[in-house]
């Protein structure tokens, strides 16, 4: 189900500037930043719309928690007051992505990578505590582990060491940009190990990523939406149970989940910033700079969301991991003179 935060909601206001693209034959004008994409990224964007309607904005922002591949299909839908401003993502945009802004008249997309996330895995902290490794996550909730039917029903099915109870996984869907980073950072990592497998990917490219990223659907992994909060209901409901979500949402429940070490690393700050634990990820935000200067406030909500990613600043607090310093001071000068985002950066 899509969460949505419309905060102290107002009415919308004609904006006289609204006189480009950005407004004309496009459904009106608003005051409102509009904002979609991530249900990871969607909490740090909820704490910087609330400190931007503080620090005296015009109008709040509005939140829509789409997924990340939802969110870009509306992001990139073209250019004007019924699109929105920016995009969530809690991976970065693809190349085919960026195509079809393009081909929808969003030629100048902005991306700013906004901190550091990981792929946490869990379970509740009364359920017996393991430790797993991407080879068996993999073997696990992939469809065709290594090219072949997945007969698993218990994780000692896969590992004689692991706990003698059913699978059962609840995870991002096939929209989610958790999802994209699970299958690329956690599984084709543990596929790869397999040398016949790893040659498909020069080989048979199709193959090799229906057998390295298609997810299981016989129950063994259960699609939980783009609520990510709904995971850490049913870990609690089911100890033995695991679950798949951004750190984030880990660090915000640790009263009731824990992490599962994945190759021995837990999955903390510490280890995700410096890149020791393996489903470490940036997190990204794009901003139609076709909209800079036209929607009120855009380019300030943004510098806002910048500055609050630092080591001290308040979404470390809520979760978010902030990136390493050059990262930060390359997207200042890129916010600074909105650089756009070309095809040729994404290859």
């Amino acid at each position: 189900m899509l969460r949505k935060f419309a905060f102290l909601a107002t009415a919308c206001l004609a904006v006289s500037a609204c006189q480009d693209q950005a407004s004309s034959g496009q459904g009106g004008t608003r005051s409102e930043i509009r904002i979609v994409g991530s249900s990871t990224v969607f909490p740090f964007a909820k704490a910087v719309a609330e400190q931007f309607s503080i620090n005296g904005a015009q109008s709040s922002p509005i939140l829509e928690s789409t997924g990340t591949g939802g969110g870009m299909n509306l992001f990139c839908a073209g250019v004007g007051a019924d699109t929105p401003d920016i995009e969530n993502a809690s991976r970065r945009i693809k190349a085919s992505e960026l195509e079809l802004c393009q081909s929808n008249g969003v030629t100048d997309v902005v991306e700013i990578q906004i901190g550091i996330d990981g792929i946490a895995i869990a379970q509740a902290n009364n359920g017996p505590a393991f430790s797993l490794t991407p080879v068996q996550i993999y073997r696990a909730i992939a469809e065709r582990p290594y090219g072949k039917e997945n007969k698993a029903k218990n994780w000692s099915d896969i590992d004689p060491s692991l706990p003698k109870f059913a699978i059962s996984v609840y995870g991002p869907p096939s929209t989610s940009g958790t999802r994209d980073a699970l299958t690329e950072l956690i599984m084709e990592v543990g596929c790869v190990t397999d040398p016949a497998t790893k040659a498909l990917k020069d080989s048979d490219k199709a193959e090799f990523e229906a057998v390295c990223h298609e997810i299981r659907a016989d129950g063994a992994y259960i699609d939980a939406g783009e609520n990510d909060n709904l995971i850490v209901q049913k870990l609690k409901a089911n100890p033995n149970s695991v679950g798949i979500f951004g750190y984030s949402f880990l660090e915000e429940n640790l009263d009731s989940v824990r992490g599962i070490p994945v190759s021995g690393v837990n999955p903390t700050y510490e280890a995700i910033a410096s890149g020791d634990y393996p489903g470490a990820r940036p997190l990204y935000i794009y901003v139609k700079k076709q909209h800079i200067g036209v929607i009120p406030g855009l380019k300030e909500y943004v510098l806002e969301f910048l500055n609050a990613g630092t080591k001290d600043g308040y979404l470390v607090k809520k979760g978010l991991i902030a990136s390493p310093e050059d990262v930060r001071k390359k997207m200042a000068g890129v916010l600074e003179n909105m650089t756009v985002l070309a095809t040729s950066d994404l290859k």
